[in-house]
């Protein structure tokens, strides 16, 4: 198959080193006043989850192809804050780029805001399981052997058996949650959750060695859980029937400081969630993630004291920097 990558980032560059070593074309593009510094190789540094439940560490190289305006392809990934979406389908319009896109954005907009950015193209919403950094030319990364992507009949495409060979070819499974665009919202609340709770005992400049204070102390896990409790609570007022996604939330129903134990053993035990908790850095992201919850939080009149209070002090310490 033929797969294009828009631009360079962590994400996009992860699942094309992947899709290349399968045995599929991957071009990405890159504006053309960056074109003459993109690196032709990267170092390749992945813990790979998708064989052994430990990971498996490997070093590789990845050569990258830039692709060319006036090109068709069988799928282009996208993976980009949602404040940039729109620039984003705009690079592909004005450069006669065409295919089904797989979009991997963690986004807080309702699913009628997404098509309106996305206009005729025809896309899937998914959620990427890997993460990394990049540097020059090192991409550091975890790469899980799923992805979560929306079912058939709530996708915009009319390729959707394809896509399912392309994973399977990577040996990448595909998994369904009730709808997408609720999951990630979900996934957004745990994560502000987490996040908050990491900055309130940690430097926010080291977010590194702030998930590994956090991830590393019970007491800090079982505050999180109660933080999560309060972001889930926005999720609902949304409209979202929890109920769908109780196996996403099962963790947090038991007693906080049990909770907190428990994953406290799995962070020290399970090397992939560990790994991926410690590469993401994106201060943008953690920022946006965040501030979408407790400004809908705000707006919706749900009480979320812990998360509130932790949000604000974690945007006083950030001015601080």
């Amino acid at each position: 198959m033929k797969i294009m990558i828009l631009g360079l980032g962590v994400i996009g560059t992860t699942y094309g080193y992947v899709f290349q070593k399968s045995g599929h074309l991957v071009e990405h593009f890159v504006r053309k006043s960056k074109r003459d510094n993109v690196a032709k190789i990267f170092n390749i540094k992945m813990l790979d989850g998708r064989y052994k439940n430990t990971g498996e560490n490997r070093k590789d190289t990845y050569k990258v192809t830039l692709s060319q305006p006036n090109s068709n392809y069988d799928f282009i990934l996208i993976s980009v804050s949602m404040g940039k979406l729109e620039g984003a389908v705009k690079t592909l319009n004005e450069n006669h780029i065409s295919g089904t896109i797989i979009l991997f954005n963690g986004t807080w907009e309702e699913r009628t805001s997404i098509d309106k950015v996305m206009g005729d193209h025809k896309y899937i919403l998914g959620y990427p399981v890997a993460g990394g950094s990049l540097k020059d030319s090192l991409l550091d990364c975890v790469l899980f052997d799923h992805i979560m992507i929306e079912s058939e009949n709530k996708a915009n495409i009319d390729n959707y058996l394809t896509l399912s060979q392309l994973l399977i070819s990577a040996d990448i499974k595909a998994e369904v949650p009730f709808d997408m665009v609720e999951w990630i919202w979900l996934h957004m609340a745990i994560n502000a959750g987490v996040i908050t709770t990491a900055s309130k005992y940690g430097d926010v400049s080291a977010i590194a060695q702030s998930a590994r204070n956090i991830m590393n102390s019970a007491s800090d896990l079982s505050e999180a859980v109660i933080t999560i409790r309060e972001a889930v609570k926005v999720v609902k007022a949304r409209g979202v029937k929890l109920n769908h996604y109780n196996n996403e939330l099962m963790a947090y129903k038991i007693p906080s400081k049990l909770a907190g134990i428990i994953m406290r053993h799995m962070f020290k035990t399970n090397e992939l969630t560990r790994r991926i908790m410690e590469l993401h850095s994106n201060m943008d992201d953690l920022i946006y993630v965040c501030k979408s919850v407790c400004d809908s939080g705000k707006e919706l009149g749900v009480k979320t004291p812990f998360l509130s209070v932790k949000y604000e002090q974690y945007i006083l310490k950030l001015r601080l920097i």
